[in-house]
């Protein structure tokens, strides 16, 4: 596991890549709050696609949901980035366009752009567009 600290807006991130699951179910994502919290204090956490299992994108299984709970209950920001294009499943993509909208949950397909969402760039660029 890399862990590196990005910090833009006056937000700092927690940017962490791994090629092993490091969120397998409820606790391993619990753990993975606590240890990124403690260890960077970071409230804001880009994690890539690979670091998750399978499962969580299998929405039938429900992990996605519990997991994300956890998240928000936490207060912890999160975004996940990758390749999610061989993803076909309609339920899915409605649910990860419908996180992307919203203020706690982000797919990203690259961990620029999860940065960019955890410390609010893309609403500081549509209120910039309105002053105007």
């Amino acid at each position: 596991m890399k862990t590196e600290v990005v910090k833009k807006n006056n937000v700092s991130v927690a940017v962490i890549y791994s090629d092993e699951h490091l969120i397998t179910d409820i606790q391993t994502a619990l753990n993975l709050i606590m240890s990124v919290k403690f260890e960077t204090g970071c409230e804001n956490i880009a994690v890539n696609k690979e670091a998750i299992v399978d499962d969580f994108f299998i929405l039938s299984t429900c992990m996605a949901g519990e997991i994300l709970q956890k998240f928000i209950n936490y207060g912890v920001k999160f975004a996940i980035y990758g390749d999610f294009s061989h993803y076909t499943s309609k339920p899915l993509r409605d649910f990860m366009y419908e996180s992307n909208r919203g203020k706690d949950i982000y797919f990203q397909s690259n961990a620029s752009l999860a940065v960019d969402k955890l410390c609010g760039y893309s609403k500081l660029e549509k209120k910039e567009n309105y002053e105007r």
